[in-house]
């Protein structure tokens, strides 16, 4: 149509221009005119498709609690095992959701008892408030002398809940079942909150791509920015008081641990986070705790220095530490000094105990590396941006096949675990990674690891479809009877991605792992899938 337009105004200015020799010089200014905003026009348009679609991704953060019968073993009237998860959830459609999530036990006699496992369900409103929720969880761990078999166990529920305008709670009937030869298993009522926690992102081929702030105003990311940092730390813990083990001292030694930490800003200064770490030296392996809380970050010095103050409540046992329940609190205060860019050093000195202090209470400090990120949007209060980048995030579900894994003091045999690893982009090929695993098959089911390292990755070939890639990671591992001496590891390792879609590729590694002090020296194996996205990194 647009053609046939043109042809017939052609035409007609063709017969103007024989009668009038002035309307020549018009139509020749006309024309440019109209050359020049097409132009222009194009240009514009092009520099807006330019920049990657921002997307939302809807999930929610689950915390439950449940109480499990345990075993009368070696225990007299062993009390109940209260266990507790933190889930986070994304939605597949408007019902069906799926996830993982990681559990501790923090009442009863199992301090040190921790599971990681993936989430499934099914949420279903029946009202505008009222809904079902039916799901199932799967994963492995142990832990504090147990009954945990080879740790694999199952997690099904199926609750009512109720929305409010900010959250959501439910409650109603779960089973669990370690079934790889373990002896704890039953039914029981569970309860749950359940807040509200979307994403923005954009497809992982964004990576790298950087635009000006200009380009990003004009575009559907020109919103405010979101905080978020990383922490990779070293800390101590100085046992000024703690309720021994038979034939385990631990009063007065000082426990070295590895771990990170991870927040996310929910105003200027207030955040909440999540902090893991695990045993490297100092006790015999096995120790790790996982903490949740909230914190103040005062800044000053022209943002160049920070101080935090922290509070968490969470889980941690293991290693010869006798934390009874498992339930422990840790308030802390920390100083962080800017190196360059959004990298700053932190030190940190604070407490950790259980409520009944008669168990444990330790004295802590440590110091860390932490990475500021001010993501998916270009407006900030305290900030002047001049360009944004994006990168990529990869999370990594995967099952690992440790062949002859050397115990203790049990025959060698074969071990298998369940893991999460996540990957942070540092440019186009290099990559930061931390993983955290748990045994769910191989008779080994209080074993776990905590590592971080680093990575590289090819370009992809193959049109586009594959990805080839190296790692090495190190960090904390122990228990099961895995011989892994006070738990420092180092694994190293080669694989393959293959695209599945534009979020999913498959993934396949080998390598080998090595424990220092340790008897653990094997080859291991892994299949896993990754879910691959990227976000809006401003500078």
């Amino acid at each position: 149509m647009l053609e046939k337009v043109i042809h017939l105004h052609q035409k007609q200015l063709l017969l103007q221009l024989k009668k009038d020799k002035k309307f020549k010089i018009t139509l020749v200014k006309n024309y440019l005119l109209i050359l020049a905003t097409i132009f222009c026009g194009q240009i514009l348009s092009s520099q807006t498709n330019l920049v990657p679609e921002k997307k939302v991704q809807n999930g929610f953060l689950k915390v439950d609690f449940l109480s499990i019968k345990m075993p009368q073993l070696e225990i007299p009237n062993e009390s109940n095992m209260g266990f507790s998860g933190i889930h986070y959830n994304l939605f597949l459609n408007d019902d069906f959701y799926a996830g993982l999530g990681i559990y501790g036990a923090v009442t009863g006699k199992r301090g040190g008892f921790f599971t990681l496992g993936v989430n499934t369900g099914y949420k279903k409103f029946l009202t505008e408030k009222l809904f079902i929720d039916t799901g199932f969880h799967f994963g492995g761990g142990g832990g504090a002398a147990a009954a945990d078999g080879g740790g694999a166990f199952i997690l099904p529920h199926f609750n009512l809940g109720y929305k409010f305008d900010h959250f959501n709670l439910n409650a109603g009937y779960s089973y669990v079942n370690f079934f790889d030869g373990g002896k704890i298993n039953g039914s029981q009522i569970n309860v749950a909150l359940e807040i509200p926690v979307n994403f923005n992102y954009s497809d992982y081929n964004a990576i790298e791509k950087e635009f000006t702030t200009k380009e990003l105003e004009n575009s559907s990311w020109n919103s405010p920015t979101k905080k978020t940092s990383l922490t990779l730390h070293l800390n101590n813990l100085k046992a000024t008081k703690a309720k021994n083990y038979p034939g385990g001292i631990i009063e007065g030694k000082t426990i070295r641990l590895a771990g990170f930490e991870f927040a996310n800003y929910i105003s200027e200064n207030w955040f909440a986070f999540l902090k893991l770490d695990g045993a490297y030296s100092g006790i015999r392996a096995g120790y790790m705790d996982v903490l949740l809380g909230a914190g103040y970050n005062l800044s000053f010095n022209k943002n160049r220095t920070n101080i935090l103050t922290k509070l968490a409540i969470g889980a941690g046992g293991g290693g010869g530490v006798n934390s009874n329940g498992g339930f422990m609190i840790s308030p802390d205060i920390s100083i962080e000094q800017k190196l360059f860019g959004n990298t700053y050093i932190a030190l940190n000195k604070g407490y950790l105990f259980t409520p009944n202090t008669d168990f444990f209470t330790t004295s802590t400090y440590g110091f860390g590396i932490k990475y500021y990120v001010d993501r998916n949007g270009t407006q900030s209060n305290v900030k002047n941006f001049n360009k944004g980048k994006f990168k990529g995030i990869q999370l990594i579900v995967k099952q690992d096949w440790y062949i002859d894994a050397e115990r203790m003091t049990l025959d060698t045999e074969d071990m298998h675990q369940i893991s999460l690893q996540v990957n942070f982009d540092l440019s186009k090929n290099l990559f930061v990674a931390g993983q955290t695993s748990f045994a769910n098959f191989g008779n080994a089911g209080a074993y776990a690891e905590g590592i971080v390292g680093l990575g590289l990755k090819t370009n992809k070939l193959l049109n586009n479809s594959t990805t080839l890639f190296t790692q090495i990671l190190a960090g904390a591992a122990g228990g099961g009877n895995i011989s892994t001496g006070e738990g420092l590891i180092i694994k190293p390792s080669f694989g393959i991605n293959y695209q599945l879609t534009n979020k999913v590729s498959l993934r396949s590694a080998i390598g080998y792992v090595k424990a220092k002090g340790g008897e653990l020296s094997n080859p291991f194996l892994n299949l896993g899938l990754n879910f691959d996205f990227s976000f809006l990194n401003m500078k």
